[in-house]
């Protein structure tokens, strides 16, 4: 297993989760100053200035709190309604908070809003995928929140703790960070029992945690650490390492980014590209397979490339864009399987075809590759 240090200092993905209490201060409106603080380390990770140039998403809570606080509301609302125009409300002063405190360090920002919905569903799924990792290719930095204003029972306890391990298990994001108004996790809640012992590391996932973890903690967000604990455990199915921090911590985020031990580290157990790799080579029903020709075997099987349309000879089965594929060899042999960027119908017109076709042969233009290297694991041979 890597050195406990070791995870944040190498990490080159990294998504940050910062919750409603310490962005809106307590619900005292958004905190400017804090907020300009964190965007300044957040420049410094995508920079390298802590000796790696860094893809960097902020997954920031905040929007119903300080739509409260635009309002008038002193508590929270529990009607559903009034949560989302709430939401709306204070969405508005999130999103150009965080776009005037990043551009100030020159660096350009994305506001994305996701639901639950966008994730559990296939195709939106991976329209989310490509559009973050190209916005981090770009070298923007996204700040993601919950679009709470048109879901319904997406709003609840911890819901934007559980979005950040959604959105790392997303890009596959080498750590999660959950910077919070606590150190990180005790035995026992410290407020009431101050014989409580600071869990510096443990293994995410295990069990006693959520036993030792309280309830919420804030009037103004919802979410308690419990909610970060199973957050941590969510990331580390594929392979994620989580830090639970004080989000006022001096550089926090830049310090965590040099090997120092701050808060506390809930290691993953798997590496990312193991726990990837085990997860499609899981899949005992395959939906199809596309059948490539000796070059294009060749250029997947031994060279380690992705694989082009313009390699495949066949198309077998009817599948859709994100499903687990095989790849077959001439002989019909197993070469590889992976994530299908092109459902089966889109399939079988490109095959032979080179990528500067495939807007005319579809209408539309997206990956030039079948199945990207990075969603691939080759078969045993």
């Amino acid at each position: 297993m890597k050195n406990p240090s070791d995870i944040l200092r190498t990490a080159h993905r990294i998504v940050v989760k910062v919750g409603s209490s310490l962005v809106t201060n307590e619900g005292r409106g958004l905190d400017a100053q804090a907020i300009a603080e964190w965007c300044r380390q957040l420049c410094a990770l995508v920079q390298g200035d802590t000796g790696l140039k860094r893809e960097v998403v902020m997954v920031s809570s905040g929007a119903i709190a300080e739509g409260m606080k635009r309002l008038g509301w002193q508590e929270r609302p529990r009607e559903v309604n009034e949560l989302q125009a709430a939401a709306a409300v204070g969405q508005m002063g999130l999103a150009q908070m965080y776009e005037t405190k990043l551009r100030e360090q020159g660096l350009a920002s994305a506001q994305v809003l996701l639901t639950h919905a966008d994730l559990a569903d296939r195709e939106r799924y991976l329209n989310a995928r490509s559009a973050l990792l190209t916005l981090l290719k770009l070298g923007v930095v996204p700040v993601i929140n919950e679009n709470d204003t048109v879901v319904t029972d997406e709003i609840k306890v911890g819901d934007n703790d559980t979005l950040g391990a959604l959105v790392t298990n997303l890009i596959e994001a080498d750590a999660l960070i959950i910077l919070t108004d606590q150190q990180g996790l005790y035995s026992a809640d410290p407020r009431r029992h101050p014989e409580a012992r600071f869990i510096h590391e443990a293994q995410a996932g295990d069990p006693a945690l959520e036993a030792m973890a309280g309830g919420a903690g804030s009037a103004i967000g919802k979410g308690g650490m419990i909610t970060k604990i199973i957050a941590a455990k969510r990331a580390a199915g594929s392979g994620a390492s989580t830090v639970i921090a004080w989000g006022r911590e001096p550089d926090v985020l830049t310090r965590l980014t040099r090997g120092e031990a701050i808060g506390t580290l809930l290691v993953a157990d798997t590496h990312k590209h193991q726990a990837r790799k085990q997860w499609m080579m899981d899949h005992l029903q395959l939906h199809g397979s596309v059948t490539v020709d000796a070059g294009a075997a060749a250029m997947v099987r031994d060279a380690g490339k992705s694989l082009l349309p313009i390699g495949m000879v066949a198309v077998q089965g009817e599948f859709a864009r994100g499903d687990v594929i095989a790849v077959r060899d001439a002989g019909g042999s197993e070469i590889a399987r992976g994530l299908a960027n092109y459902a089966s119908a889109e399939a079988r017109l490109l095959c032979r075809k080179p990528s500067s076709e495939f807007e005319r042969l579809l209408g539309y233009a997206a990956e030039p590759e079948m199945v990207h290297r990075d969603n691939m694991v080759l078969s045993h041979r």
